[in-house]
């Protein structure tokens, strides 16, 4: 047996179809069932169940577990001892959402890949379940994202204050409280606000989003049933929309930079921005990583450089 068998092997379990599998690797189909065959001989059992359509069979499923924590061994190792070695290569992983990568990396990456410039970068975008599950499978370095972490078990790195904002259209108010406007906005600048809104129409991002999470959490605390017109994954349609009047919407504050946002109390803005006054909403964004895998010496700077970054700003 031998980390090439373990790596056919995985990916022969992934896609359940060899033909597929050796497609993947460049290689012969042939050649692939060679290498499943040995794995067999070596542990004497059977690791697929050759009708179709394919399946692991218990052992498979046992092999697949164990081989996928072997391989990710070997690549801790591998890198911790090209860092031991020198520092002149090497590969960072990160796991970000899109939307706060466009806010948080065009801060921090272009100093780190002038200070290191033969460090492969690599990102992994999802949501936070998706961020928290690469990490505990070793398929990130670290993770940035807002606290708590999905994934438990990790060592957090605070970087700054990232509140959920609410963006109220002055055209919302208007339409709903025609000729309280005037007095519905003054109080809602004065961060008095939740109830008020419970007949407006609200814009939203999908259930898989933090932002989103926070928001239900206080719908349900609150005890209101939204109306909710629109839902998306699109945080840029998200606050466009909602800029140009259609309706509520929230949305995390590091992002509103990029519209010119900004949070205020005057009347000449078409628009209120304000933090709720439930305790979620006040949150820290992070980095994340598992403390007791090896963690590359371009993670440990890359993290030096997003704290000094921060710190100044």
């Amino acid at each position: 047996m031998n980390f090439l068998n373990l790596e056919y092997f995985l990916a022969a379990a992934e896609e359940l179809n060899f033909t597929r599998a050796a497609q993947k690797l460049y290689i012969s189909q042939q050649s692939l069932s060679k290498h499943i065959a040995n794995l067999e001989e070596y542990f004497d059992i059977e690791l697929f169940q050759r009708a179709q359509p394919l399946k692991l069979t218990y052992a498979g499923r046992c092999l697949e577990e164990k081989a996928r924590k072997i391989m990710s061994l070997r690549d801790e190792i591998r890198r911790e001892l090209e860092d031991v070695k020198d520092f002149k290569r090497g590969r960072l992983n990160i796991g970000i959402s899109h939307t706060r990568g466009r806010a948080i990396l065009p801060r921090i990456l272009p100093s780190f890949v002038e200070e290191f410039p033969h460090i492969e970068v690599k990102l992994l975008e999802g949501s936070s379940k998706v961020l928290a599950g690469a990490l505990s499978h070793g398929e990130v370095d670290f993770i940035i994202d807002i606290l708590p972490f999905c994934e438990n078990n990790s060592k957090a790195v605070p970087l700054c204050n990232d509140n959920v904002c609410m963006i109220i259209p002055d055209q919302v108010l208007r339409d709903r409280f025609s000729g309280e406007f005037l007095q519905v906005k003054k109080q809602i600048n004065g961060n008095n606000c939740f109830k008020i809104l419970r007949d407006c129409p609200f814009l939203m991002l999908h259930n898989n989003n933090r932002v989103r999470m926070i928001a239900d959490e206080m719908f349900e605390y609150y005890r209101i049933n939204p109306n909710i017109l629109l839902e998306t994954q699109n945080v840029e349609t998200l606050l466009s929309l909602s800029l140009n009047g259609m309706g509520i919407t929230f949305t995390s504050e590091m992002f509103l930079d990029e519209y010119n946002v900004t949070s205020h109390k005057n009347d000449y803005k078409n628009y209120s921005v304000i933090v709720p006054n439930y305790v979620k909403c006040f949150a820290t964004l992070a980095i994340g990583y598992k403390e007791e895998r090896y963690l590359p010496r371009a993670a440990q700077e890359f993290i030096t450089l997003a704290k000094n970054t921060f710190k100044r700003a």
